[in-house]
């Protein structure tokens, strides 16, 4: 029995490059970064003290008996969500909105609420902690706001599963719809991890750039942290043309692996079966694949192992594939970032642009692939994969492909 196919109507991000998906994407093609030295909370005594952070957020008119309820990652996943269901011309109302569902991730949880707690209680002498603690910082809360917002009585979770969340997140938001449990699905991730505790954590890993991230350069120093949000409208094709919604793209397949050895240092292995099941599942042959959008994080080890694993998944067809990593610009956003690179994936597919890897000074034998070094490049993109490798060894790969009726 043959599956539904699956197509993206809409889109919606937030992060450092911009606070709509538009302004994302004109940044990535421009190869401009995000990063830089952080400056809208206290940092204590952090030794780092560069991020991708959002320095101010956009007018979202969410009513403050609302707001009061929400974490940061909440509003941001808000935000984003709004932007895909206007793009997809989504109207809910009481025919539709128990068909209609949201899954939303986040990689850890509401942060800025727990470290409000923390220090007011701990510090400060706070007698309790907030009222809304527990709900704002659970890590289903941001799929429970959209919700909310938009009116969607379907399957609505989260998904968490640290930096491959996002791909989870959209990977099962597609199982919901193939096994017809709704019609229309929101699914992306979020993340709002700039505050001190987790910063302090990060930095006690060694991991983190101190000046700003350098994806397969030689000369690489580590990760940089991010916060934003991304969310797709995700739905069946014959509901898409029932109502004329406009097709972005179409949801090509996933493959999904364990490394199954230690909770933060990565295998060439695991990536590679994430590759392989994605493009199985797709349908989709190494020579039809134009881009990848790699997981690229910067530190030395990963972007070596990855390069392993895209040439043992490509084999010959690594050669003539544009490889980049927009965490470059953008930064790691945790759950959320994959969520907007599958969108910067989109958009290459929509506009025939590869975003660059920026940042780049200097080639890594180790890295001998065509990591588009800061400057976009112009070609067809046919078909692209997406990277998400995580702490625990939980990767994820996503792809996506022209739409051809």
């Amino acid at each position: 029995m043959s599956r539904p196919r699956i197509v993206i109507t809409g889109m919606g991000g937030i992060c450092a490059l911009g606070t709509d998906v538009a302004g994302i994407w004109d940044a990535m093609c421009a190869g401009r970064s995000g990063i830089g030295p952080i400056e809208t909370v206290p940092l204590h005594d952090l030794k780092v003290r560069t991020g991708a952070e959002i320095k101010a957020l956009p007018d979202h008119g969410i009513d403050h008996r609302r707001l009061v309820t929400m974490d940061r990652f909440s509003v941001l996943a808000v935000i984003a969500a709004r932007e895909a269901a206007a793009q997809a011309g989504l109207v809910v109302d009481e025919t539709n909105t128990h068909r209609i569902g949201a899954i939303v991730g986040a990689g850890v949880c509401g942060w800025e609420s727990i470290e409000d707690n923390y220090r007011g209680i701990l510090l400060d002498g706070r007698p309790r902690a907030s009222i809304f603690s527990v709900p704002r910082a659970m890590t289903g809360a941001p799929a429970g706001q959209v919700s909310m917002d938009l009116g969607l009585r379907g399957p609505v979770f989260g998904v968490t599963s640290a930096c491959s969340t996002a791909n989870h997140s959209i990977s099962t938001a597609v199982d919901q719809l193939v096994l017809g449990r709704a019609d229309v699905m929101l699914a992306g991730g979020t993340e709002a991890p700039i505050v001190w505790g987790i910063l302090k954590a990060w930095e006690a890993l060694r991991v983190l750039a101190k000046e700003t991230c350098r994806p397969f350069s030689a000369d690489r120093e580590g990760l940089v942290i991010g916060e934003g949000a991304g969310v797709l409208v995700l739905e069946t094709l014959d509901h898409a043309l029932g109502r004329g919604a406009t097709i972005l793209a179409e949801y090509a397949g996933s493959g999904m692996s364990a490394d199954a050895t230690d909770i933060v240092a990565p295998t060439v292995e695991g990536p590679t079966a994430a590759m392989v099941n994605c493009m199985a599942d797709a349908g989709l042959s190494p020579d039809e694949i134009d881009y990848v959008n790699a997981h690229g994080t910067g530190t030395k080890a990963n972007d070596q192992i990855e390069t392993k694993a895209i040439r043992a998944a490509f084999g010959a067809a690594a050669d003539r594939l544009s490889v980049s990593s927009t965490k470059s610009m953008h930064g790691h956003c945790l759950g959320a970032t994959a969520a907007i690179e599958l969108i910067a994936c989109v958009k290459a597919i929509h506009d025939g642009i590869v975003p660059p890897t920026a940042n780049h000074r200097e080639a890594d034998p180790a890295c001998d692939l065509d990591v588009t070094p800061n400057t976009a490049r112009r070609r067809e993109v046919r078909a692209a994969i997406s990277n998400a490798f995580a702490f625990g060894g939980t990767n994820a790969t996503l792809a996506v492909k022209a739409y051809r009726p």
